[in-house]
């Protein structure tokens, strides 16, 4: 009686089996499918955010030296430090632009005076160069994969402290900034700076699906309005 119940008992067909392996299939290709999805939306956000950081901090050093353009410890009039458009003697490109400052260094005990340089290169680097009292650095890499690096001035033609209304409309805008060709002799006041780079193409994902990201920032250079 006893062997006749065990036999009696029912267990898990082969055609039950195959159905239950084929449901865990099914399952768990939609969760490794789901997990790549979240892995390329995390890649391409960190790649956003990482572009995004990287030219504002670019950015950020770029104005600081803007800032200090014109600037002169000494007070001498005489010895006003004008900005300046970059000459073919620093191998510089097109869009790209000299700064130049003063002031006393008490580490050094002396003025020094410092004329910044920044430009892209072949290789689409933005590249940041300081030259103290006539003695040229070591250019410095700030940023990889530049698309884009312009900049458009703010003149004061008629001396008065304010920027010049290149059209008349009575509204200081985006089409009163002057490309450098522009400038002539007219005295330069504030700059608009307008950077674009893209992430690093790690994958076609990124490449894909993340566009270049753009960053302007004006300026308002106020040693060389109060010169």
């Amino acid at each position: 009686m006893r062997t006749q119940s065990i036999f009696k008992q029912k267990g898990v067909t082969l055609i039950e089996l195959l159905v239950a392996l084929v449901i865990c299939a099914i399952v768990i290709g939609g969760i490794y499918r789901l997990f790549i999805v979240q892995t390329r939306a995390y890649t391409v956000q960190d790649q956003v955010v990482e572009v995004q950081q990287s030219v504002r901090s670019a950015m950020e050093i770029l104005l600081r030296d803007l800032r200090m353009t014109g600037f002169d410890d000494d007070s001498v009039a005489s010895e006003a430090i004008p900005i300046t458009i970059p000459t073919p003697l620093l191998v510089l490109l097109d869009n790209s632009i000299t700064v130049s400052y003063e002031y006393y260094d008490s580490g050094a005990a002396q003025y020094q005076r410092h004329d910044v340089a920044y430009w892209t290169d072949a290789s689409s680097t933005l590249f940041r160069q300081r030259t103290i009292n006539g003695v040229a650095e070591t250019a410095e890499a700030l940023l990889g994969n530049v698309n884009a690096l312009t900049f458009t001035y703010g003149i004061d033609a008629n001396d008065d402290g304010n920027m010049d209304d290149q059209n008349g409309d009575g509204i200081i805008d985006n089409n009163d900034w002057v490309a450098a060709g522009g400038v002539g002799t007219s005295k330069v006041i504030a700059v608009s700076v307008t950077l674009t780079a893209r992430p690093t193409s790690v994958n076609p994902d990124v490449q894909t699906r993340v566009s270049p990201r753009t960053l302007t920032s004006a300026i308002t250079l106020r040693n060389l309005i109060m010169k």
